[in-house]
């Protein structure tokens, strides 16, 4: 299982929680995962030389490679990985709105996209930093390291602009997206510009992605699960307008049906076996 924590105080405005994982043994099944979209940016460092590859859809048996270090952005679909020979790997999801300020781009570049940190951040930092993470001696440790790399990179800023945190805060709320832009004091367009440049995505496209995630959780634990209800019930709990609704904004998002998702029951929400 990856180390998973909370980051330090002076980064929680910015990072929702760090990550390492060190994997012993070989992975089962194709050795290739759907991975489910996010609302999240991801920073991902690899370490050893085997570069993240990446594959266009479920047919290609070739796909291409990124980086050993990747920013990965929000995404409105799956993308099928590569986790046949699984390598010592640290992690950091980002809060929305924070992709700019902590990366030094706009949000929107990462939208759907799998970039190498390089191309941002420098060759010789990137390589600096895999090679302090790959002389240390665990998971935690790695983590540490990570960690103070990021906070080496905080901004000057203290915060998200107060104008999106706010949205942010309203959406986690499960406020509609007329009520969030009207408690800006922005025209609907002038708030769906503001948050798009900080984001990345769309008010509309966030909330439905954001609901979308919510939904993942009851249903990876499993259809015998004690906490497993109906899809009707969870239809209606995450606010969708009834099952049908439910059903297709799912298969959108992750090319699945709650049902079949719910069967595969995987062991990390967002990380689907092939």
């Amino acid at each position: 299982m990856p180390l998973v924590r909370q980051p330090r105080d002076v980064l929680r405005p910015f990072v929702q929680q760090l990550w390492a994982s060190d994997p012993s043994g070989a992975p089962s099944g194709s050795g290739r995962e759907a991975v489910l979209p996010s609302v999240s940016t991801q920073l991902v460092i690899r370490l050893g030389e085997q570069p993240l590859r990446i594959f266009r859809h479920r047919d290609d048996l070739e796909g291409y490679t990124v980086s050993t270090a990747v920013i990965g952005g929000p995404r409105l679909a799956p993308y099928v990985k590569d986790v046949s020979r699984p390598v010592p790997t640290v992690g950091a999801a980002l809060r929305p709105g924070a992709a700019g300020l902590l990366i030094g781009a706009s949000a929107g570049t990462f939208v759907g996209r799998h970039l190498p940190l390089e191309d941002v951040w420098g060759a010789a930092p990137v390589a600096a930093l895999r090679a302090a993470l790959w002389e240390a001696g665990s998971a935690a440790q790695r983590l540490a390291i990570f960690e103070a790399a990021l906070v080496a990179r905080l901004p000057k800023v203290t915060g998200l602009d107060p104008l999106i945190a706010q949205a942010l805060a309203g959406f986690d709320a499960g406020a509609p997206v007329g009520a969030v832009a009207a408690a800006s004091g922005y025209s609907h367009r002038a708030f769906t510009k503001r948050f798009a440049e900080a984001v990345g995505l769309k008010p509309k496209t966030y909330a439905r992605l954001l609901r979308f995630g919510r939904a993942l959780g009851p249903l990876a634990e499993g259809a015998n699960s004690a906490a497993a209800s109906s899809l009707a019930d969870l239809a209606a709990w995450q606010g969708y307008a009834d099952q049908a609704h439910f059903a297709r904004e799912f298969r959108h998002f992750s090319g699945l049906t709650p049902g079949g998702y719910r069967r595969l029951a995987p062991p990390f929400a967002r990380h689907v076996a092939l």
